[in-house]
């Protein structure tokens, strides 16, 4: 039976931040953490079919729901926001691994989630961590540079009609041998087509696809 604990900590200038840790089975020793964008949130598609495709696999699975769009932050720069996602992420991760051990994770992060992926994934106990990245924020030089000389095994999803692509930078994260990196012809942040919502589902189905393959 599926087990469902929310709770909170107190993160960046003490804000609440939420997480739910989905519990599937006793002692998995496995965990996927998702990092949602800023408006494309837990509850949106690519997060919930993933969440079930861990599930049935027998993790734990760890969201994060910080609520960057809250009015809360409306006055943050996104200096301030970056290091406050890092630092919000980091206080729940280590919060739910003092209570529980884990020998396996992926970690998948969306857009602004990728800010705080990049950080983690240089901690030693996610060495051997899999790593999923949605329309990652290439454009920012620590996103980009921890996807470049990552040494986990990864998989990119990113459209050329997203606002954070750039031909150049796709191409040199692609070189990386530990990535797989997809690039989805006229897709936007959302992986969707602006006016097109049948082609749309299809690549909501290749995205789900490739990460329950992985």
């Amino acid at each position: 039976m599926l087990k469902t604990n929310t709770e909170s900590v107190k993160g960046y200038k003490e804000m609440n931040i939420s997480y739910t840790l989905l519990r599937a089975e006793e002692n998995s020793g496995n965990l996927t953490i998702f990092l949602p964008g800023a408006g494309y949130t837990i509850r949106s598609p690519l997060f919930h079919y993933s969440t079930d495709i861990f599930l049935n696999k027998g993790f734990d699975v760890l969201q994060v729901n910080y609520q960057y769009n809250d009015k809360v932050y409306a006055e943050f720069s996104m200096e301030e926001l970056s290091e406050a996602i890092k630092y919000d992420v980091r206080t729940v991760i280590d919060t739910v691994l003092k209570e529980t051990s884990y020998e396996n994770f992926y970690i998948i992060g969306k857009s602004l989630g990728t800010i705080a992926m990049s950080s983690e994934l240089r901690r030693d106990i996610f060495e051997e961590a899999k790593a999923v990245w949605l329309t990652p924020l290439i454009q920012r030089d620590d996103v980009f540079d921890a996807m470049v000389s990552s040494t986990n095994s990864g998989l990119c999803f990113i459209g050329d009609n997203d606002h954070c692509y750039t031909e150049e930078r796709f191409n040199q994260l692609a070189n990386n041998p530990k990535i797989v990196a997809r690039l989805i012809p006229n897709v936007n942040h959302s992986l969707e087509y602006e006016n097109n919502t049948v082609e749309s589902i299809e690549v909501l189905k290749s995205v789900i696809d490739d990460i329950n393959n992985f």
